[in-house]
């Protein structure tokens, strides 16, 4: 695993509450973490600063799992 696949599975930790060893890429954001509407801004926000990327609201939409989430990372 990469550096930026770490930092996001840290982010994901942190906004979900959950053990970052509990988690999957299969993984729902909002099924099994949790991840409200507010704390889906969260984890937005994080995600840009952890990254220094900028995540557009068409890539939001996109990232249902923690894999959704580690693939746009990796492509930006």
């Amino acid at each position: 695993m990469n550096t930026k696949q770490e930092q996001v599975l840290d982010v994901i930790a942190k906004v979900s509450g959950k053990d970052r060893a509990a988690l999957k890429p299969e993984s729902e954001l909002t099924a099994d973490l949790g991840i409200d509407s507010p704390k889906g801004l969260q984890l937005l926000a994080d995600l840009e600063d952890a990254l220094k990327i900028e995540i557009s609201d068409d890539e939001a939409a996109r990232m249902l799992t923690v894999g959704d989430v580690l693939n746009l990372a990796e492509s930006k």
